[in-house]
C-alpha cells in the first residue's frame, strides 16, 4: 500500500510538469514545479510544516499551543492546515488589499483572522510586526515568523531542491522563481549550487520591489511603483534571503504576468495565482538568453481559485489597464442547445 500520513504526509514530492507550448516557442525545456498539487493548495505548505516541526523539536510549541504570523495569505493557509491536524490554535494578521477569497479560506479554515491597513514594513502597525506583538501578549504561543525564521528556508534546502535535482536527473540548467520570503528561491538554489555550480539561478521580480536592484547591483531600491502580485516583492533583505546564491534578476511587469497567467490557462490547461505568471515569464526570458537545448524549471507556485475576484475578473482587469494582457479565450462558436436542454 502507498499511503501517506495525514497532511503533513502529503506536503512535498509534487511533479514537474513540461510546459509544451512555452517549451517549442524556445527551444528549451520549461518544467513547472507543481506545487498548486500541495495539500494546502501551494509552497507555503513546506514553509509551514517546517516552521511548526521545528517549533516542536525546540520545546516552544507544546500541545494546545498557539500559532501566530502576518502573511499575504498562503503561509497562513498552510499554517492553518497544520494547526487543524495537530490541535494548535492559528491567529493569521493580514494587510486588508489581499483578495478576499484568501480571507474567506482562513476562516473556514478556523484561524481567527485579522485584517490591518496595508502599511509599509517601517511602520510598527505594518502585519508581520502586529504579529509578533500578538504572538508576545498570548501564553504559550508562538510568532511562526515566515520571513526570518530560517526554518522556512532550511524546508526547501532539504525538500523542494534535492526533488528537481532528481526530477531532472541533474540535467537542470537554471532555476528561475520570485522572492516573497525568499525562502523558496534561496533554499531551492543553494541545493541546487551545491550539486552543480554553474546551475543558473535567477530571481523574478514584479514592479515595487526593491530585491531586482539588490541583486543587479547590490542596492536596495524599488523598481517602479507598485504590482497586483501578492506575497511577493519586498524592500528588505529578510534573514532567509540573505547571501541567496543568485546569478541574475528579471524584472516582470504587470502585463507580462497577467498574460503568461492567461496563456498557462488556455494553452496548457492550468489554473493559476499571479506568482506563477511571474514566474514563467521569466523562466522563458531566461530560457531565450541560454538559447535552445537547455532546461529552464520554475514553481507554479499555488491555484488560481484564490484570485477569481481580481486576477480572473474581467471588470477588475480592466480597471488597472490590464484587459488587453488577458486575451481572448480559445473558444469556437457557441453550440445552439437550447432545443436538447429541455425536454
Amino acid at each position: 500500500m502507498n499511503v501517506r500520513n495525514g497532511f503533513a504526509g502529503t506536503v512535498g514530492r509534487t511533479p514537474l510538469i513540461k510546459l509544451r507550448r512555452l517549451s517549442e516557442e524556445t527551444g528549451c525545456e520549461i518544467l513547472g514545479k507543481a506545487e498548486f498539487m500541495n495539500p494546502g493548495g501551494s509552497v507555503k505548505d513546506r514553509a509551514a510544516l517546517a516552521i511548526i516541526e521545528d517549533a516542536e523539536r525546540r520545546g516552544e510549541l507544546r500541545p494546545g499551543g498557539i500559532v501566530v504570523e502576518g502573511t499575504a495569505g498562503n503561509t497562513g493557509i498552510g499554517l492553518a492546515h497544520v494547526c487543524s491536524a495537530r490541535g494548535y490554535r492559528c491567529i493569521i494578521v493580514m494587510p486588508d488589499n489581499q483578495s478576499p477569497e484568501k480571507y474567506r479560506l482562513l476562516e473556514m479554515l478556523g484561524a481567527e483572522l485579522y485584517k490591518v491597513p496595508a502599511v509599509p514594513y517601517s511602520n510598527p502597525n505594518q502585519y508581520q510586526k502586529v504579529a509578533q506583538r500578538v504572538a508576545a501578549s498570548l501564553r504559550n504561543a508562538i510568532w511562526s515568523n515566515q520571513f526570518d525564521n530560517i526554518a522556512n528556508r532550511r524546508a526547501h534546502v532539504e525538500t523542494t531542491g534535492p526533488e528537481i535535482w532528481e526530477q531532472t536527473d541533474g540535467r537542470i540548467d537554471a532555476f528561475v522563481a520570485a522572492a516573497g520570503t525568499g525562502g523558496t528561491i534561496a533554499g531551492v538554489s543553494e541545493y541546487l549550487k551545491s550539486r552543480r555550480k554553474s546551475v543558473r539561478c535567477v530571481l523574478a521580480d514584479p514592479p515595487g520591489s526593491s530585491l531586482y536592484e539588490f541583486v543587479r547591483n547590490g542596492v536596495l531600491k524599488a523598481t517602479g511603483s507598485g504590482s497586483i502580485t501578492e506575497g511577493i516583492g519586498i524592500g528588505r533583505i529578510t534573514a532567509n534571503f540573505a547571501d541567496a546564491p543568485l546569478d541574475d534578476a528579471v524584472h516582470v511587469e504587470d502585463p507580462d504576468t497577467v498574460r503568461y497567467v492567461y496563456r498557462l490557462l488556455h494553452e496548457e490547461g492550468l489554473f493559476l495565482g499571479s506568482t506563477s505568471g511571474i514566474n514563467v515569464a521569466a523562466a522563458v526570458r531566461v530560457a531565450r538568453e541560454l538559447g535552445p537545448g537547455h532546461m529552464v524549471v520554475t514553481v507554479l507556485c499555488d491555484g488560481g481559485a484564490k484570485y477569481q475576484s481580481r486576477l480572473f475578473n474581467p471588470e477588475w482587469l480592466a480597471q488597472k489597464g490590464l484587459a488587453a494582457a488577458a486575451g481572448e479565450p480559445r473558444r469556437g462558436e457557441r453550440i445552439q442547445l437550447e432545443n436538447v436542454l429541455v425536454a
